[in-house]
């Protein structure tokens, strides 16, 4: 339980360092980065999952370039839902999938780093 706490407080963290580096990415508030992380996390889990799966021969065309797309999509049409976020193009929401793939790249590399030590 507490290591799922911990995942929805890097993911609302990484929302609002990439609101602070991508313009037309917006969020006002800690709370809203909550929020944001419960609602892309329940359309990825359904949209997006399935947007994966009929797109799968084009991703791997690819060589997975295009799920950045569908994740870009994801987070732009969440953002539609959540008061305090938003994103108003989609290359603002393709530029933070980006960016919010590259940060959760590096949260999993220190995470497993520390997870190795003896």
């Amino acid at each position: 339980m507490l290591r799922l706490f911990l995942h929805w407080i890097l993911n609302a963290l990484a929302l609002l360092i990439v609101s602070h580096f991508v313009t037309g990415f917006h969020i006002s508030g800690i709370v809203s980065a909550l929020i944001a992380v419960i609602i892309i996390g329940l359309f990825n889990a359904t949209l997006g999952l399935f947007l994966k799966i009929i797109t799968l021969p084009l991703g791997i065309l690819t060589f997975g370039i295009f799920f950045l797309v569908i994740n870009a999509v994801i987070l732009w049409f969440s953002s539609k839902f959540v008061p305090g976020f938003a994103v108003t193009t989609f290359s603002a929401a393709f530029w933070g999938a980006l960016a919010l793939a590259v940060l959760h790249l590096l949260f999993g590399f220190f995470g497993a780093a520390k997870k190795s030590r003896p």
